[in-house]
């Protein structure tokens, strides 16, 4: 027995290649928490200067957004193609390819940051919490050339952990970062890689909420508990709806995303101008309060109970539907906690059966787990980024509804369906080059 015990510690504890595979993760982790710091603040920069722009100018969104898009797609195109998109979907994809490196480069990951700060400078619906989970699982994934440790186990346990601490560190929410890695990820993880994973999601969202000085991301809120009757069949009344508006947005997503795929082959940049254009008409509608990534309209709605214009919830899912199929780098995220919020809120103005704050995140969920299918992630990452485990009970009740109901309109989980359409295209690219 204790040469049991000799052996397993020299095994864990005095072992070099442990200790290397441990300092990788760790290592990388850090880097993780500071980029996704100064990724954070850049974000909220490029948002602000569209808006500086607008306010300056009003005329001048007519040209920026659609010539903006155009220019960020090409980029995408010419010098980092494979950056578009969520960057979800990218993660997952390289869970199933065998060569992964084209999806998970640095040089890659640099120019995910920059052409997403660029599309929300133009205005564009985008979230940036997307893209953090593919430059995190990036710089974990060149953490591996530490470790020195077998190359398919090491890249699944850094892209899990990448991927984790990416949506820990850019919402400030350790645990739905380890809820992210089991639900979206799942068929990647191992019972050995748990440990590391969460010590890698809690590492990366202290780093951040050190830097950002910013302990929860909407602030804190105080909904208050769901006990009356009013309240749980606002539960029911915000699921339905929210859930079947995210799940028809998943749906048009995905329908439009394949059946475009031919014309973004050939005429990717016209195509960009187009939805650009569609995109800053949304604006005009609504004084450009639809532009960027809704999450001052979210935090104004979730913390200071100001509801937007009633037809918010239509422009800003259009909006967030056009700027993902021009082809630029950008998440759903923040863009559908806002569109679900409205839809909250429009409710609350129909039928006031809770109270304002408490609708608006139970749309925000409902609509969230409706569109990605994932519900543990949404009610979770709520509650974190408020600081209200008050509501958790309805939370989780709205969260399962939308993600019930959402199957009547798009039976797909979104990002798998989209990492299979980009796993499609890499195998069709590898037999045109083979």
């Amino acid at each position: 027995m204790k040469l049991r015990r000799l052996r397993y510690i020299r095994r864990v504890l005095l072992s070099r290649r442990a200790w290397r595979v441990r300092l990788a993760f760790l290592l990388g982790a850090v880097l993780v928490g500071l980029v996704s710091s100064a990724f954070g603040v850049l974000s909220e920069q490029a948002n602000r200067l569209f808006f500086r722009i607008a306010d300056a100018e009003p005329l001048a969104p007519l040209l920026l957004t659609p010539l903006g898009l155009v220019l960020v797609a090409w980029l995408a195109r010419r010098f980092f193609p494979g950056s578009e998109g969520s960057g979800i979907n990218q993660v997952i994809a390289a869970l199933e390819l065998r060569t992964k490196s084209k999806l998970l480069t640095l040089k890659l990951a640099a120019g995910k940051i920059l052409l997403t700060l660029l599309g929300q400078s133009c205005g564009a619906s985008i979230g940036r919490e997307g893209p953090t989970v593919h430059v995190a699982a990036a710089i974990m994934y060149s953490m591996r050339r530490i470790a020195r440790f077998p190359a398919d186990y090491m890249a699944r346990g850094m892209l899990l952990a990448g991927g984790a601490a990416g949506i820990s560190a850019a919402f400030n929410t350790p645990l739905a970062g380890v809820v992210f890695a089991f639900e979206e990820m799942l068929r990647g993880f191992t019972p050995r890689l748990a440990g590391i994973v969460i010590l890698s999601v809690v590492l990366s969202a202290l780093v951040s909420m050190l830097l950002m000085d910013q302990r929860y991301y909407f602030g804190t809120a105080a909904a208050g508990r769901a006990e009356a009757l009013g309240d749980w069949l606002a539960v029911v009344l915000c699921g339905v709806v929210a859930g079947l508006a995210g799940g028809l947005f998943a749906f048009l997503l995905l329908r439009f995303s394949r059946a475009m795929a031919p014309l973004m082959a050939s005429h990717g940049l016209a195509v960009a101008f187009v939805c650009g254009s569609v995109l800053v008409l949304m604006g005009v509608l609504t004084d450009y309060q639809v532009m960027g990534s809704g999450y001052d309209v979210a935090k104004a709605l979730v913390i200071d109970g100001e509801a937007p214009a009633p037809l918010y919830p239509l422009y800003k899912f259009i909006a967030s539907l056009a700027s993902y199929l021009s082809g630029i780098p950008g998440g759903i995220f923040a863009p559908a906690l806002a569109t679900g919020g409205g839809i909250g809120a429009d409710l609350h103005r129909l039928t006031a059966l809770a109270p304002l704050d408490l609708m608006v995140l139970l749309g925000m969920v409902a609509y969230f787990a409706g569109a990605v299918k994932s519900p543990l992630t949404s009610f979770v990452i709520v509650m974190e980024m408020t600081d209200d485990q008050n509501t958790l009970l309805a939370l989780m009740s709205a969260a399962m509804i939308g993600y019930g109901v959402s199957f009547l309109v798009s039976p797909q989980p979104l990002y798998h369906s989209l990492a299979q359409l980009l796993i499609e295209r890499e195998e069709q690219q590898a037999r045109r080059d083979g």
